[in-house]
């Protein structure tokens, strides 16, 4: 759908409802500040169809494992010194096999799909295995890079990876504004707007028009903050139920 369809002024208005009550746009998730990489791979991983209190948990359990802070405390990207590297995550991570650093670090046995899933601290371990052979490090690795293309095909031939959506929401964590993660919350919301279904790429291109023509009026909008505000939204409505996604429209 393009900004000129008879359909967008319909979302449009529905994103500026959300917007409207004197809500904060300035403020995002603390998810989007994030004091390293490895912190961002783990929760894109972890919080695909669950609820987001426990992905928090296993964050935390890491945390406290490998000694480093879960959020930067200026709500900016930290220096490249002041983060632990994708390299220093996989150097921790190595000494455990996949059992026992689900169990032992992250406290957490789910798998990427009941059906033939890997565990997700196996996915997270090759998601951040790929980013250390394409010399993906830091938070201004993603944020400088030109080109990412080779290095979502790789994640996304993780099990569990094939549908792009923890990679779009990694990308979001680690501070790409343009993003939206279309979870189940996000496509909600805008299937029930339009009253049809809608794709997770057509939700994409909704949310950035939507943001983007609504900038003027909310100064500070960007894709992924209107898809956060929408998240917390939708989950507040009595029909969220339980596996709704993560932080962020997930995210």
């Amino acid at each position: 759908m393009s900004e000129t369809s008879a359909e967008f002024p319909v979302v449009l208005e529905a994103c500026r409802a959300v917007l409207g009550g004197g809500k904060s746009i300035e403020k995002v998730a603390d998810e989007y500040t994030y004091a390293s990489l490895p912190l961002c791979v783990i929760d894109s991983v972890f919080s695909i169809g669950v609820r987001y209190e426990g992905v928090r948990n296993v964050l935390e359990r890491y945390c406290a494992f490998a000694g480093v802070p879960r959020l930067s405390p200026t709500r900016t990207v930290p220096p490249r010194a002041q983060q632990q590297s994708i390299t220093a995550f996989l150097q921790l991570a190595i000494a455990f096999d996949a059992e026992r650093l689900a169990v032992e670090v992250f406290g957490n046995r789910q798998r990427t799909s009941a059906r033939s899933g890997i565990l997700k601290a196996d996915a997270v371990v090759r998601f951040a295995g790929v980013l250390a052979r394409h010399r993906i490090e830091c938070l201004q690795d993603v944020l400088e890079s030109q080109g990412l293309a080779s290095v979502e095909r790789d994640v996304r031939t993780i099990p569990g990876q094939s549908s792009g959506l923890s990679w779009r929401y990694f990308l979001m964590l680690a501070g790409r504004e343009d993003l939206v993660k279309p979870d189940r919350m996000i496509l909600r919301f805008l299937e029930r707007t339009l009253r049809r279904s809608v794709s997770p790429d057509e939700a994409q291109a909704l949310l950035r028009a939507a943001a983007d023509a609504l900038g003027r009026e909310f100064p500070g909008l960007t894709a992924r903050t209107l898809d956060n505000l929408i998240w917390a939204e939708e989950r507040s409505r009595p029909s969220a139920g339980r596996g709704a996604g993560a932080v962020g429209g997930g995210f």
